[in-house]
């Protein structure tokens, strides 16, 4: 079976020891799944050193010991979120010029011991350096074969539309995917959650320029609230206090009575099965996590239940 979902490998390395992570690893292939999501920055703030490469270090010792798996999988990383030094972020991530590009992927390609990867990340805009620059460089990736396709995460939406619109005056390749936060539940209005970038949650805006550009992929990161939809002991934050909330969580209940599973399979299948459609991240830290997820993927929603679900909404 094919899923619909990346399988996020933030704390791989790091919260994640190097058993579980390899028995995530392995599961999340044998069962179908394709996508591995990454990033060179991570996890910097988990590490006693204060610097990231972790993530990428760990499923590069992973791919060497599975011969032909790297046929079988997909991997996406970022690059723009680097501290250059250790305790201050964000003041001094690398950012996005091209020399720090260029630096990014060849120390990516190094630590993953792959010599491309699938999916290139700009992890969050970078105002300091002019974006024509920045794509620039990352269509040079494109062209030499070092990278598949090329993704922005955490911009605004004018910048979104800027950057592909350098690129088709250029004739360059632009960004395809747009990797935001993205869930069931919203936030009070005027807030945002406290774990998301400034521009790093999906808004309407955003999800009428994705309805408007069905060339534009959309990935959802933290889409299950890191457990708070299902776990007593990580309550909602305090922006999520409001009665919308309320009236979206009774629907979910009423929904996951009737299909037989939980909240978060659910929302899942309400984000896999949405217009825009999107791609879910899961970052699980057991084997058990995992298969809900997936089947969270495969759950299909009848019309009637989707439409109660977009109804509350």
């Amino acid at each position: 079976m094919t899923y619909n979902i990346a399988l996020g490998a933030m704390l791989f390395g790091t919260v994640v020891d190097q058993q579980r992570s390899f028995e995530i690893l392995d599961r999340f292939v044998d069962a179908g799944g394709t996508w591995i999501d990454t990033a060179n920055c991570y996890a910097f703030w988990e590490h006693p050193s204060g610097f990231g490469g972790q993530s990428e270090e760990l499923l590069g010792r992973w791919l060497a010991r599975r011969p032909g798996v790297r046929d079988r999988v997909r991997i996406s990383t970022k690059v723009g979120c680097e501290p250059l030094e250790a305790g201050r972020f964000p003041e001094t991530a690398e950012g996005l010029s091209a020399a720090a590009i260029k630096n990014g992927i060849e120390g990516s390609l190094r630590r993953l011991g792959t010599d491309h990867v699938d999916l290139y990340w700009a992890h969050k805009e970078d105002r300091r350096t002019p974006l024509e620059e920045t794509v620039g460089a990352f269509d040079e990736l494109v062209r030499a074969g070092t990278v598949g396709a090329l993704g922005c995460s955490n911009y605004a939406i004018w910048q979104v539309e800027r950057a592909r619109n350098i690129a088709r005056t250029n004739g360059w390749t632009g960004f395809s995917f747009l990797q935001q936060h993205h869930t069931y539940l919203r936030p009070r209005p005027g807030t945002r959650p406290t774990v998301v970038h400034r521009f790093g949650m999906v808004s309407d805006e955003g999800v009428d320029y994705l309805e408007s550009h069905p060339d534009l992929g959309l990935w959802a990161y933290t889409p299950l609230l890191s457990g708070r939809y299902t776990r007593a002991d990580k309550p909602l934050p305090p922006e999520y206090a409001h009665s919308g909330t309320e009236r979206r969580l009774a629907v979910l209940d009423e929904i996951a009575t009737e299909t037989g599973t939980t909240r978060n399979h659910v929302v899942l299948a309400w984000l896999t099965g949405g217009e825009p459609a999107a791609t879910p991240i899961v970052g699980v830290s057991t084997v058990a996590q995992l298969d809900e997820a997936l089947a969270g993927v495969a759950l299909v929603l009848t019309p009637d239940q989707r439409g109660r679900l977009d109804a509350a909404a």
